[in-house]
């Protein structure tokens, strides 16, 4: 009879990748599912391009502490398009309103992260994250847009607090958050509840 292995590092590791790869696969179809359903047409093509682009974005910046520029860029595009092709006004009008949004939600960020790092000499947010606010403002009315930054700060409290209760230590205040990874879903969930309200 010969005893059991204990299994290895490397195994973990592969077997977490599985997983979590699963787990990316499952929310990502069920997310432009969710679009289709919500927004049948054009709008939902244009919702489920948006689900995989914000999918994208939070597995990036939780694994690099990076959002690509091509990324913010290609959801920027297919919201300005999304926004001209199903507009029931002007088109103009609404890709300029669109615009506008965008504007105010990218210099709020911006404006952030600069009296951020005068008053505590580093950076607090990056500027990947006030691009993706940009984004949001491209997808999202001026009602939705608080309510889905409050989604991604609450996840994002709630993910620090249930990382200090598993390590037993106070969160330490240097440590980088990926503020992406919950912003991007948000943006995205914050757009499904309004196609579903109307």
């Amino acid at each position: 009879m010969t005893a059991e292995r204990p299994e290895n590092g490397r195994g973990r590791t592969a077997r977490a990748g599985v997983v979590e790869a699963s787990l990316i696969g499952v929310a990502g179809f069920g997310a432009v599912l969710a679009s289709f359903a919500a927004a049948p047409g054009r709008l939902g093509v244009a919702g489920a391009a948006l689900a995989a682009l914000t999918l994208a974005i939070a597995v990036v910046d939780r694994r690099r502490l990076i959002i690509p520029d091509e990324l913010s860029a290609s959801a920027f595009i297919v919201g300005l398009a999304a926004t001209g092709l199903t507009s029931e006004a002007a088109p103009e009008e609404a890709i300029l309103n669109a615009l506008m949004r965008a504007a105010v939600m990218f210099g709020a960020f911006f404006a952030f992260r600069l009296v951020y790092r005068q008053l505590r000499g580093r950076e607090g947010i990056g500027l990947g994250d006030v691009k993706l606010a940009g984004v949001a403002g491209v997808w999202l009315d001026w009602t939705s847009l608080p309510i889905a930054v409050d989604i991604a700060a609450l996840a994002a409290l709630g993910f620090v607090a249930s990382r200090g209760i598993r390590s037993r230590r106070p969160p330490d205040r240097l440590a980088k958050l990926p503020f992406g990874t919950f912003f991007a879903p948000a943006i995205w969930l914050c757009w499904l509840l309004a196609r579903w309200w109307s």
